[in-house]
């Protein structure tokens, strides 16, 4: 089974999503994202080729775990309390 190379992991409660880089090594966190722009930094600074095209294009080498992908805070709380 083969992963992508670029995991965005969930969103964490206080919003962001780490992101992390899987190489023949292991994986290398490269921060915590807040936007599409910050994960393009990130895999710029990582020297990935195309960044742009690797988050915003239809690419199999990110992986978006658990949440919808481009979405970077957490759902306000749904209580109704008066």
């Amino acid at each position: 089974m083969r992963h992508a190379p670029v995991v965005v992991h969930r969103i964490f409660p206080s919003g962001g999503r780490q992101v992390t880089l899987r190489t023949a090594s292991g994986e290398q966190s490269l921060g915590l994202a807040h936007s599409d722009e910050d994960v393009i930094e990130f895999l710029r600074r990582a020297g990935m080729p195309d960044p742009d095209d690797v988050v915003l294009g239809s690419t199999e080498l990110v992986e978006w775990d658990a949440d919808t992908p481009h979405v970077y805070e957490a759902d306000p709380p749904t209580d109704d309390l008066p």
